[in-house]
């Protein structure tokens, strides 16, 4: 659903002429009664937005998902809101950013891989040149022109080796975090340092990047309240719980010995809270258990393992934390009522490292000034996206969906509070859905957004937010969803049919008993694919495809 309201962007956006436009167009008139006008003057109060991205968090490991980490305040912010059983991300971290952050698919916004290699040959150009292209505008852009306040915290990861492709070239009134894919949380250095707008800064003795994004977000937004009474957009883009795992250690202790009994033993009980909850609506059948059993294992193996997923636990934990931090920060100032708040993680767990990952309770316990720290590993990785196939890098279930919590107590209905929504959606529906409640105009210019606005689902609505197909592909791996059906494949290997209303797990292929809804949907993928200058059938090679393309001009 497209805004079809156009403003002049190079005019301060006007709040009452807003509403006046809406009112005419929704056809109200003044004999509605005194309730129902008060009601649409409570439509024209448009909220501020706040997006909270995760880092490699997987489907299973907030408490209100399933899990038994310990998540109070995300689980508060589900009991007072939406969750979603079926949004989808991009399957790997920069991919969603630029997705998420353009309401295009990664290829037309220039990240079809990932961001540029270090020392990248400048003049790169097209779907894969790694960073940001001026093709696309931005949601910090969009709403900018509509008199918001933008303001961004945490991982950037658009693009870092041109300063002209950071957040404040990009449309954000404020930046401070850290620009690249991976960084130390105690110690962020060398091009994964930090800076504030564009100047670097020094994290100090005490920096832990959790908290102290939180608290420059919180920052940020006081400013923007004291400043004037237009709304603000703020987009808090954690890096935990992304390798490596730095755990503060008072959070690794609290969950140090909770998971000696190993990975199978840890997606039962996930299963058994999700059924609990109500979160399926299905007999589920849940994906099998990848790597050695547990038992297998000597107890060394056993007690690094724990330590390894005590370390993950604490890094969300300390997320939690956070996020009830900045709730509360809201509510203080008054604003937590007329805030969207959107939850979500940009792919499934992470595999990274190998079936057991990589660290022991030695590095959990005193990691390294570096990135080459703790990693969670596949198996793992498996469990934390219960009840689903596959992790990060690929688009089946465990690796693409995410937990996605909606907060806004002045739009969801009451009676709301605390349900699933089962309609499927993804990350470019966030610019549609931005552009309808703020009243900006996305330029016509530029390819159109391919997402659709979820107003609907946040006033109550149980519609189905695409009737229409929609794409994905990342390494070859590629993914559809139309209706009912879900089309996959992993990176040379035959695509893949699933009915997903019956086989939410992806454990029954139907691509030979449904040949023909298969080959129909391949040919569609496939003209999407050429359409968007997707690199298939044959895996991308990044470094290749740039020495072809050197010479080229943006």
């Amino acid at each position: 659903m497209k805004s079809m309201i156009a403003f002049d962007l190079s005019k301060p956006f006007d709040s009452s002429r807003s509403c006046a436009l809406l009112g005419l167009m929704l056809g109200l008139s003044l004999s509605l009664s005194p309730a129902g006008r008060a009601d649409e003057t409570a439509r024209c109060e448009r909220p501020n937005i706040v997006i909270i991205l995760v880092d490699d968090m997987g489907f299973s490991d907030v408490g209100c998902y399933g899990g038994e980490v310990e998540t109070p305040n995300i689980d508060r912010l589900a009991a007072g809101g939406l969750r979603f059983t079926q949004f989808y991300n991009s399957g790997r971290c920069c991919p969603t950013r630029a997705s998420l952050m353009t309401g295009l698919h990664p290829h037309q916004a220039g990240i079809g891989h990932m961001t540029e290699p270090p020392n990248q040959p400048l003049g790169i150009s097209g779907p894969y040149q790694g960073f940001l292209n001026h093709n696309c505008t931005t949601l910090a852009e969009v709403l900018k022109s509509a008199g918001y306040h933008t303001m961004m915290t945490g991982k950037w990861h658009l693009g870092i080796q041109s300063q002209e492709n950071w957040p404040l070239q990009r449309g954000f009134d404020r930046y401070f975090g850290g620009l690249s894919g991976a960084f130390n949380y105690f110690k962020p250095r060398g091009d994964r340092s930090l800076v504030e707008g564009n100047d670097p800064v020094d994290p100090g003795d005490d920096f832990y990047a959790t908290d102290a994004f939180t608290d420059k977000a919180c920052e940020y937004i006081s400013e923007a309240v004291a400043a004037d009474d237009q709304p603000f957009f703020l987009y808090l883009a954690y890096n935990a719980p992304h390798w490596p795992l730095n755990s503060k250690w008072e959070e690794f202790q609290k969950y140090q010995g909770k998971y000696r009994d190993g990975w199978t033993a840890l997606m039962q009980m996930r299963l058994a809270k999700q059924r609990q909850l109500g979160l399926w609506t299905q007999d589920i059948v849940p994906a099998p258990h990848v790597g050695p059993e547990w038992d297998s294992l000597s107890d060394k193996q056993r007690v690094d393992l724990d330590a390894n997923m005590a370390a993950y636990a604490g890094c969300i934990d300390s997320i939690d934390q956070n996020v009830g931090k900045l709730t509360r920060h809201l509510e203080q100032l008054g604003k937590l009522d007329n805030t969207l708040i959107l939850f979500l993680s940009d792919n499934g767990a992470c595999q990274e490292g190998g079936q057991l990952g990589v660290g022991d309770a030695e590095m959990v316990e005193h990691p390294p000034a570096g990135v080459d720290g703790v990693r969670l590993g596949l198996a793992w990785a498996n469990a934390c996206n219960t009840p689903f196939r596959l992790y990060k890098h690929f688009l089946h279930e465990g690796g693409a969906c995410t937990p996605l919590i909606a907060h806004w107590p002045a739009s969801i209905p009451q009676e709301q509070n605390g349900k699933f929504t089962r309609q499927f959606a993804y990350l470019p529906d966030f610019m549609a859905t931005c552009v309808e409640l703020s009243g900006a105009s996305y330029p016509s210019s530029i390819p159109a957004c391919v997402g659709n606005s979820l107003a609907p689902l946040l006033r109550g609505a149980d519609q189905p937010v695409h009737d229409d197909p929609i794409y994905w592909e990342h390494e070859g791996n590629a993914a559809m969803r139309w209706g009912k059906w879900k089309l996959v494949r992993e990176y040379e290997k035959p695509w893949e049919l699933y009915d997903i209303d019956r086989d939410r797990t992806e454990m029954n292929d139907l691509a030979t008993s449904h040949s023909a809804q298969r080959d129909d949907m391949v040919a569609m993928w496939e003209q999407w694919a050429t359409e968007h200058e997707v690199a298939f059938p044959k895996r991308f090679n990044m470094y290749q495809w740039l020495n072809r393309h050197k010479d080229k001009q943006p």
